[in-house]
């Protein structure tokens, strides 16, 4: 088992949590009070006024298939944004935050960068107003471009336990490449669902020459009660952390640690 740390150069690119629960109807009268309770730590605010779609009267030739027809009330999203771009959107059915801020999410003595402590400011505060009792999903996913020194089948081995059909395809030649499961895992007595996938990318949009591996792991929790929202995020991270040490060999732990060049 690898020893938790914090790395110099952390692979984590984005991080983002979620909740979906039942329609709160009530949930406009009490959104003014989750702004003041957060307002420290999310300064920024705005409505969001997303409109459903809406049909014109395009001909007799024209048909479309009733269940795609939405109505015309639109969706509300109050967005709130802290100084360091963690966003945060709450609708009448969802809370998501996305962070490109955080790369850990309980290490540390610094609680300003824990992840964690975003999720049970806003979670806690969401759940006090709104005496929110249950859950339908609960999701964690994290996304990490994790370098790729050379794009081939050597390195790819080298570095990581890849999931690439590699005895069969050299990902020199490959213009894209890709792998997806989704399976399920229990811990602590709960069932939970991990979605994995590898790409192949660039490390950053615009370099041209320095490709990554591209891990995406998306953990989720269905139909939970409320007041175990945190211990459930708890362990979304725990089986999403255990899948990316599976996956990483030596070298990348190597490159964290900043040994190497920079890119």
């Amino acid at each position: 088992m690898v020893t938790p740390k914090i790395y110099s150069r952390p692979t984590v690119r984005q991080v983002v949590f979620q909740i979906r629960y039942p329609n709160l109807f009530y949930l406009e009268s009490k959104i003014g009070d989750i702004q003041q309770k957060i307002m420290r730590y999310f300064p920024k605010s705005e409505l969001i006024q997303r409109q459903k779609l809406f049909l014109a009267n395009v001909g007799p030739d024209f048909k479309i298939d009733p269940k795609d027809v939405e109505d015309t009330s639109g969706n509300k999203i109050w967005k709130f944004e802290s100084k360091n771009n963690v966003v945060l959107n709450i609708t009448t059915n969802s809370l998501d935050m996305t962070s490109e801020f955080h790369k850990t999410y309980d290490l540390g003595d610094d609680d300003s960068k824990k992840f964690k402590k975003v999720i049970e400011l806003v979670v806690g505060t969401f759940a006090e107003i709104t005496t929110l009792p249950i859950i339908n999903r609960i999701g964690l996913r994290y996304i990490d471009f994790c370098p790729l020194p050379a794009k081939n089948n050597q390195t790819i081995k080298q570095w990581y336990n890849s999931k690439f059909p590699l005895d069969k395809f050299e990902i020199g030649d490959a213009q894209a490449m890709a792998f997806h499961a989704a399976i399920q895992k229990s811990k602590n007595g709960r069932t939970y669902n991990l979605g994995y996938m590898e790409s192949l990318g660039k490390m950053t949009p615009d370099s041209k020459n320095i490709d990554a591996l591209i891990l995406d792991f998306d953990g989720s929790c269905l139909d939970i009660d409320a007041v175990d929202c945190l211990s459930i995020t708890d362990d979304l991270h725990d089986l999403i952390t255990e899948e990316y040490h599976a996956t990483i060999k030596q070298p990348v732990y190597d490159w964290m640690e900043g040994e190497g060049e920079n890119d």
